[in-house]
């Protein structure tokens, strides 16, 4: 009974021999830069970088585009409010234009006319 336990308590030894070995060798590749887990560690850390810095130009431009966005609404809510304000005053004006008036269309007239009169030059070569 003794050496059969003593060969179980062998292949155990061996086992754990053969399975810290089979981790060393997963850890040394795992570890190295030049290929295998390392490598891609070292791509994805400075891939992350290259994301954060990303992400911080990207959150300056949307600061400076909020800012502007900002400045062309309140421009435009003052706007709006004028243009309100327009609309306003256009329901008290009158619904139809009053009509001319007929003297007034006559002095119109008289003022657009104009007469031409010959000077006392021109009369004096006519008349030589």
């Amino acid at each position: 009974m003794d050496f059969i336990a003593d060969i179980l308590m062998a292949g155990g030894a061996f086992g754990a021999a053969l399975y810290c070995y089979v981790l060393s060798q997963r850890l040394k590749r795992f570890s190295t830069l030049e290929g295998g887990m390392g490598s891609a560690i070292a791509v994805l850390s400075a891939q992350v970088d290259e994301m954060t810095r990303a992400l911080e130009k990207a959150r300056g431009a949307a600061v400076v585009s909020a800012s502007s966005l900002e400045t062309l609404t309140e421009r435009a809510e003052g706007v709006a409010v004028r243009l309100e304000l327009l609309l306003a005053s256009m329901h008290d004006l009158p619904d139809k234009p009053p009509e001319p008036r007929a003297d007034a269309d006559a002095e119109a007239e008289r003022r657009l006319r104009f007469v031409r009169r010959r000077s006392l030059r021109e009369d004096a070569e006519i008349g030589s």
